[in-house]
């Protein structure tokens, strides 16, 4: 019987290799735009080769294969989709990174590098917890496919949107997503996602002739304050997700909206005639898309001559917190650290929606040590080491758990 014990002290007897392999990972660049995943595919479709597991390259775009992997237990069971993504955010403004971006750096206890947080920590962590599942393959049941995916970043169609179309076979049962909602907790949900276009139009003529509030781009700055003082609002969580409650500051229960870009005029001594603006709004659980929409158009009702439409748009999403996958991960995250995780909402979206979509259970649970990654982006060394230990032993739990409920006696 594979107990937690051995799964930890193996993980902790590859320490120095899981170190090398975020080394390689970081090595190896991966920045969305342009999403090249190429390079950063080749290492860990080399490591996984190393210890005797076969993978293959899912490519719709050739400059962004997936990687996948599956491994089969010692009996008929339960498919677990553990996934990651390649691709990376952009390193910014290199010159104020206090450590070059593209080769690992350790320091007071944290792995530093492009992606580390944001997530070839992760992606190194389920790479060990699957190399090593694999060698312990008669003592689970089921099925785990490793899915290392590209085109995340920018959520893109040639990653897990391509494969979930091309492979349905890929649904599993439930999926382990490497992504960190921040701090080590564990997300059963994302906010959801609402991206608007704002027109304003207004009288043409000289500046000298302006009227209080009337030009298109005053009319329009009118409209996107209304918006902006609406972000903050916190939203009460729907029935089920009560435990999500407990921090009335929490980011993941609050509305966002962001005016991300403003333009208008061409020559400041001329009435501007239109004005244009985009709006990104992000909401949590207990807000729909419907009623975003009615806070938009009421902001813009209450100026002449603003338009907008809606160019995007999903819902917030989300997992029971009951779900076999959420208990799994929680107790194995309890074994390893010491202490339950706090279920969180993450803010941006990661491909775990997708997976939710189809009604799958899905959970984030990674590595990242704040709510997103930036300059100096790093992973604690230790939580990667955790995660890791945290991939394997929630993996087991989960694949043992399923096989028992479905040879239980059925009432008849």
């Amino acid at each position: 019987m594979l107990s937690d014990l051995e799964l930890t002290e193996a993980v902790d007897a590859a320490e120095s290799d899981l170190v090398e392999l975020c080394s390689k990972l970081v090595a190896a660049p991966s920045v969305s735009p342009p999403g090249d995943t190429r390079a950063v595919a080749e290492v860990v479709r080399t490591h996984l080769r190393g210890v005797g597991i076969t993978s293959d390259l899912a490519i719709r775009n050739p400059l962004k294969p997936s990687l996948l992997a599956s491994i089969e237990g010692a009996d008929p069971g339960a498919h677990l989709v553990m996934n990651v993504h390649l691709d990376t955010m952009p390193a910014g403004d290199e010159t104020e990174w206090s450590v070059d971006p593209w080769a690992l750096t350790e320091r007071d206890g944290r792995l530093y590098g492009l992606g580390m947080g944001n997530m070839k920590g992760a992606v190194a962590a389920m790479t060990l917890a699957v190399e090593l599942l694999s060698a312990r393959a008669q003592s689970w049941p089921g099925r785990i496919t490793f899915a290392a995916v590209s085109d995340e970043v920018m959520f893109g169609p040639d990653g897990a949107a391509w494969l979930l179309e091309a492979r349905p076979d890929l649904y599993g049962d439930a999926l382990i997503c490497g992504e960190g909602p921040g701090w080590m907790r564990l997300a059963i949900g994302e906010k959801g996602v609402a991206w608007y276009e704002l027109e304003a139009e207004g009288p043409s003529g000289h500046s000298s002739r302006a009227l209080v509030g009337q030009s298109a781009v005053a009319r329009l700055a009118a409209v996107v304050t209304r918006l902006d003082a609406l972000g903050g609002r916190r939203i009460d969580p729907p029935p089920g997700l009560e435990a999500l409650s407990g921090d009335p500051e929490d980011p993941g229960t609050l509305l966002s909206l962001n005016v991300g870009t403003f333009e208008g005029g061409s020559v400041v001594s001329q009435l501007p005639v239109r004005a244009r603006a985009s709006v990104d709004a992000r909401m949590p659980p207990g807000i729909g898309l419907d009623e975003v929409d009615e806070l938009v158009r009421t902001a813009c009702e209450q100026t002449e001559g603003v338009e907008w439409h809606r160019t995007k748009g999903w819902a917030a999403d989300w997992t029971d917190p009951s779900a076999s996958i959420v208990s799994c991960v929680s107790a194995a995250a309890s074994a390893v650290r010491g202490e339950t995780p706090k279920l969180a909402v993450r803010l941006p979206a990661s491909d775990a929606s997708r997976w939710r979509a189809e009604g799958i259970p899905a959970v984030c649970y990674g590595p990242q040590p704040t709510f997103s990654a930036g300059t100096d982006d790093f992973a604690e060394r230790q939580d990667v080491v955790d995660c890791a230990k945290v991939y394997a032993l929630a993996a087991v739990r989960f694949l043992r758990e399923l096989q028992t409920e479905a040879t239980k006696p059925q009432d008849t």
